[in-house]
């Protein structure tokens, strides 16, 4: 891993992640977990003061770079909530069938490179009856903006740890076996070409 992706990027990545657009969207789909969460993508912690503590037992912080875990520390340290950690790809969940009784996905799925097999082991841990509750920004709407994400997607994706601006959110949810309860979506940044956010439950 090199020298920007250990230490410059996930820096660059909290910042990001941190915008108050996208606090405001954690703290509306991030109450909704409960039980045995996992939580894919868990970055820098972010999503950690908005756990509604009386609902969720423990959460399963699936992050593969070093870099964001050792970001998460001080939010990890803070919290209430036991927080155990997965380092592996999201493509390789060492959790049994049938597990987690939350799967939470805030600003990931954008940059899982195999999201069909990452989608695919969530499902696999995912309990019956379990949810999988999900803020991802996406492909947009506007013809306008969606030439603008295609033309730029390969120089932010390069930028941006992977990060993918036009992937279509709900198919790859949809495509991958769940069923999508509940969906809301909007453009929630004025840099529409990444601001477009899909947020909603899937079992």
């Amino acid at each position: 891993m090199s020298f920007y992706e250990n230490h410059c990027l996930p820096h660059l990545i909290n910042c990001a992640c941190g915008l108050k657009a996208f606090r405001k969207q954690r703290q509306l789909v991030v109450p909704q977990a409960r039980g045995r969460v996992l939580e894919v993508g868990f970055g820098s912690g972010l999503n950690l003061p908005f756990y509604d503590t009386d609902k969720v037992e423990f959460v399963w912080g699936l992050e593969p770079s070093a870099g964001m875990r050792r970001r998460a520390r001080d939010n990890v340290r803070k919290s209430p909530l036991e927080v155990r950690w997965l380092d592996l790809p999201s493509e390789e969940i060492p959790l049994e069938d049938d597990s987690v009784d939350t799967v939470l996905l805030t600003y990931t799925l954008c940059t899982i490179p195999d999201w069909r097999s990452a989608l695919a082991e969530m499902r696999r841990v995912l309990k019956p009856g379990g949810e999988l509750v999900f803020s991802e920004h996406g492909r947009a709407p506007d013809a306008s903006v969606r030439k603008w994400q295609d033309r730029l997607n390969p120089y932010w994706r390069r930028a941006f740890g992977g990060c993918n601006l036009n992937r279509p959110i709900p198919a790859l949810i949809e495509n991958s076996g769940f069923d999508i309860q509940s969906q809301d979506s909007a453009y929630i940044l004025s840099l529409k070409l990444a601001g477009f956010n899909y947020w909603g439950v899937a079992y």
